[in-house]
């Protein structure tokens, strides 16, 4: 599954627009975020995908917690697992 890495600076838009590129391409998606501004970017894509896609398909978004390594240090991230449903 492809990640897609989202950050408190990151354009809405723009992501949203890759998040439902690797749908129709792959189906699913997964973004990560670490910390409240990276999350918030996130979330407002993925709403945004959701418009990008309605006449295609709907989708579901299934949130975790995953560990990541940022500068060698272990961070908690953020998980949304985006995935294509019928309409």
């Amino acid at each position: 599954m492809e990640t897609l890495k989202v950050s408190a600076k990151s354009v809405t838009t723009s992501v949203a627009g890759a998040i439902a590129g690797v749908i129709r391409e792959n189906g699913e998606v997964e973004i990560q975020a670490v910390g409240a501004g990276a999350t918030n970017q996130a979330v407002k894509s993925i709403a945004v995908a959701k418009s990008y896609l309605a006449p295609e398909c709907g989708i579901v978004c299934i949130p975790d917690f995953v560990k990541v390594k940022i500068n060698d240090e272990e961070r908690t991230a953020i998980s949304f697992v985006v995935k294509a449903v019928e309409k």
